[in-house]
C-alpha cells in the first residue's frame, strides 16, 4: 500500500507569510512569563499592556449587557457609533457623524483590512509599533521607512515626507502617524501637526492617524491631525490603552466623508472575516466614549502617575550616560545606548537584539529590540514599557496625594518598585 507523505509545511505557506514569526511583543511577554514560571525573577517591561484596571463605570456597564448575544451590525452598534462621533467632536473639534465610524474587534483588525482594501503604499516613520509592516508584508503591500533620529525625538519631519513624495506625487499612499509614540513616548506639537498635515494635503496622502494613546498625554493635551487635515485622515482609536481593556479587543476607526467609500469597502470584508465585534464588550464601550466625571478623574490620576514615572526612568538612564527623549505620553521610553556604545562593544553587543538578551539574562530585564520597530540592527536601541506595577494600587495612593503636587520618587518607589528597580539594574549593568 502506498501512502502518500506529507510535504513541508513550507510548501503549502503563502509566499508573504512565509519567514514571518510572532509578534516580537507578545513573544517577549510570554517568554518573560515562562522564566517566572521557573521561579526567576524577571522585570516584564517588553509587552505594552496598561497596568490599570478598567474604570469600575465601564465594568458595571459590561455586567448589565453580559446577556446581550444577538449579532450586532458589521459597522457597529448604532449608538456605540454616535457616542465615538461625539466624542471625537469633543475631543478633536472635527465635526463626524456615526455614518462616519466603524467598529471592530481591535484597531489592529482594522489597520489590516484598511491595507487589504486600499491598494497603495505604505509609509512607516521609524521607530514604528511593530505590527505595521508584517501586515503589509502579508498583503504584499510596498513600504517606504522613513528613519527618524533621536535629535528630533523620533518624530517625523514634513521635509522628509515631502522629499519621499516627491519623487512620485501622484502615488496612492497612506502614512502611519502614531502618537503619543509607541515606542517613543513622544508626541507632536500642533505647529509640526500642520506642517505635516500641509504635506500631506499636497500630496492627498492618507493619514492613518493612530491615536490609541491620545488619551494618555500626560498633560490631557492631544490633539489630532484631523483639525488640519480633516479630509485625508482617519483617526483610529479604541479601548486597549488608555482605558485598560486590551483584552476586550474593540477599535474604531473614524472617516472623513470623503473616504466613506473606503469604509464600505471595509465593512464588506468586515462582514465576510469577523462579522462583528462582541455585543457585550460594544454596549460597555458606549459608556466608555461618553465620558463623564469617573472616567476623566480616573484619567488624572493615571496620567499623574505615568508622567511621574516616566520621567524618573528617563533621568535615570540619562545619569548613566543613554540618551532618552522626554516622554509626554503613553508609558514608554525610547533609549539609545550608542553614547555608551564602546562600552557594550566591548562586552560582545553590537546589536540592539543582543543588548535585550544580555539584560534579559544578566539582570532579568525584559526590553524589545530597537530593530522589531524598524531600526537597524547595528543600531544600539531598545523599547523600555515602564508598566510592570501593580496599577490598581498606584490609582488609590494617587487619590491621596493632591492633584496639584507632582508624584515625588518616595511614591514611585513604593508603588512603582518593579519598575524602579529593573532601571537600577539596567543602570549598573551599563556602568559594569
Amino acid at each position: 500500500m502506498n501512502k502518500r507523505k506529507i510535504s513541508s509545511p513550507d510548501v503549502h505557506l503563502n509566499l508573504s507569510v512565509r519567514g514571518l514569526t510572532q509578534s516580537a511583543a507578545l513573544a517577549i511577554n510570554e517568554r518573560g512569563a515562562a522564566l517566572r514560571a521557573q521561579g526567576k525573577q524577571i522585570y516584564m517591561l517588553g509587552l505594552g499592556q496598561s497596568p490599570f484596571p478598567i474604570p469600575q463605570v465601564i465594568v458595571d456597564e459590561l455586567k448589565a449587557n453580559a446577556h446581550q448575544r444577538r449579532y450586532l451590525p458589521v459597522r457597529g452598534l448604532p449608538q456605540l457609533r454616535e457616542a465615538v462621533a461625539d466624542y471625537v467632536r469633543r475631543t478633536s473639534s472635527v465635526d463626524h457623524r456615526a455614518q462616519d465610524v466603524l467598529v471592530g474587534p481591535g484597531s489592529k483588525e482594522l489597520i489590516f483590512i484598511l491595507q487589504l482594501v486600499y491598494y497603495g503604499d505604505l509609509i512607516i516613520p521609524t521607530p514604528a509599533w511593530t505590527s505595521y509592516a508584517p501586515q503589509a508584508h502579508m498583503l504584499d503591500r510596498q513600504i517606504h521607512w522613513l528613519h527618524t533620529d533621536a535629535v528630533q525625538d523620533w518624530r517625523l519631519m514634513p521635509e522628509d515626507l515631502d522629499a519621499l513624495c516627491r519623487t512620485d506625487p501622484s502615488r496612492p499612499r497612506i502614512v502611519t502617524l502614531n502618537y503619543p509614540s509607541n515606542p517613543s513616548g513622544c508626541t507632536y506639537t500642533q505647529d509640526e501637526l500642520k506642517a505635516l498635515a500641509r504635506v500631506a494635503r499636497q500630496y492627498r496622502l492618507i493619514v492613518l492617524s493612530d491615536e490609541v494613546y491620545g488619551e494618555l498625554h500626560h498633560r490631557g493635551q492631544h490633539t489630532s491631525i484631523a483639525r488640519f487635515y480633516p479630509e485625508g485622515t482617519i483617526i483610529s482609536g479604541g479601548l486597549s490603552k488608555w482605558c485598560g481593556a486590551g483584552g476586550w479587543r474593540l477599535g474604531t476607526f473614524v472617516f472623513p466623508r470623503s473616504l466613506q467609500w473606503l469604509l464600505e469597502a471595509m465593512a464588506v470584508v468586515a462582514s465576510e472575516t469577523y462579522t462583528s465585534t462582541s455585543a457585550p464588550i460594544q454596549y460597555a464601550a458606549v459608556r466608555a466614549f461618553q465620558g463623564g466625571m469617573e472616567i476623566e478623574h480616573y484619567l488624572t490620576q493615571v496620567r499623574r502617575v505615568l508622567r511621574a514615572l516616566g520621567r524618573h526612568c528617563a533621568r535615570q538612564l540619562r545619569d548613566a550616560g543613554v540618551r532618552v527623549a522626554e516622554p509626554r505620553g503613553a508609558f514608554y521610553l525610547f533609549p539609545d545606548f550608542t553614547p555608551v556604545q564602546h562600552r557594550l562593544e566591548n562586552r560582545g553587543i553590537h546589536t540592539s537584539e543582543a543588548l535585550c538578551e544580555r539584560l534579559l539574562e544578566e539582570r532579568g530585564v525584559a526590553l524589545l529590540p530597537g530593530s522589531a520597530f524598524g531600526r537597524p540592527a547595528q543600531e544600539l536601541c531598545a523599547r523600555l514599557a515602564y508598566v510592570d506595577f501593580d496599577g490598581a494600587r498606584a490609582l488609590v495612593a494617587a487619590e491621596q496625594t493632591p492633584v496639584t503636587q507632582e508624584l515625588e520618587g518616595a511614591f514611585l518607589e513604593h508603588y512603582c518598585n518593579n519598575v524602579i528597580t529593573a532601571v537600577n539594574k539596567m543602570c549598573d549593568w551599563i556602568s559594569g
